[in-house]
């Protein structure tokens, strides 16, 4: 068994321990494994060891990689968690099954507007800058369960949760609350949050869908992306 694929058991058996605890079943988290930056030789393991979720920040390497995996592994289920730019949008709905970053108004036009011509309807989820953290993408918490709204009745766009990444130097679980209550309150029920460093603390905080790549994959080496 590769490093990778003991990792990912190891996390398995974490998130298990965790949901048990909190009292719900393992079985309603989904693990997203964070595949940026690492290749195809790097994926097949985890893919052998049966992981099917995966998770990508941007359309352009996604394309580079994921359609020679899914000839052979075709039940593979892709997310873009990285932000999407407008001329990128139907790359990205024709490529990924979910979107997670939907966070401004132009993202949500274009995206109804590829779905319509495509024929082809990711799941989309909008993300939630909780931190306010200027440097973040995500539209801010106060306008989250509006533009859930807008993205419904102007654009016809189905929106199935909320995603956010907590600043990395301040207690995560208020950010997962935040988001939960958010969620309430746009009638959504899929919660992206929590990754490598705090996705059992996302799981006690009703997290539907973690986001962990290093805790799987090791460290990532940048300068090769």
């Amino acid at each position: 068994m590769s490093r990778a694929a003991e990792r990912l058991d190891e996390v398995k058996r974490a998130m298990k321990t965790v949901a048990g605890e909190a009292g719900r079943p393992a079985t309603d988290i989904t693990l997203v494994a964070v595949s940026k930056t690492h290749d195809a030789e790097t994926i097949h393991p985890v893919l052998e060891a049966g992981q099917r979720v995966f998770g990508e920040n941007r359309v352009q390497e996604a394309q580079g990689k994921w359609p020679a995996l899914r000839e052979d592994y075709p039940d593979i289920e892709l997310h873009l968690i990285g932000p999407l730019q407008s001329n990128k949008a139907a790359d990205a709905v024709a490529l990924f099954d979910v979107i997670e970053t939907v966070d401004r108004e132009k993202i949500a036009k274009e995206l109804a507007k590829e779905i319509e011509k495509q024929g082809k309807a990711p799941r989309l989820l909008v993300q939630v800058n909780t931190g306010k953290e200027e440097q973040k993408a995500g539209i801010a918490p106060e306008e989250a369960v509006a533009f859930v709204a807008r993205c419904r009745d102007e654009h016809g766009l189905t929106i199935d949760g909320l995603m956010c990444i907590p600043p990395v130097d301040e207690n995560p679980g208020p950010h997962f609350a935040l988001l939960e209550k958010l969620a309430n309150e746009a009638g959504v029920s899929m919660l992206s949050m929590g990754m490598s460093a705090d996705y059992e603390t996302a799981i006690r905080f009703g997290a539907t869908h973690i986001r962990v790549g290093s805790a799987i994959f090791g460290e990532r080496d940048y300068g090769t992306a």
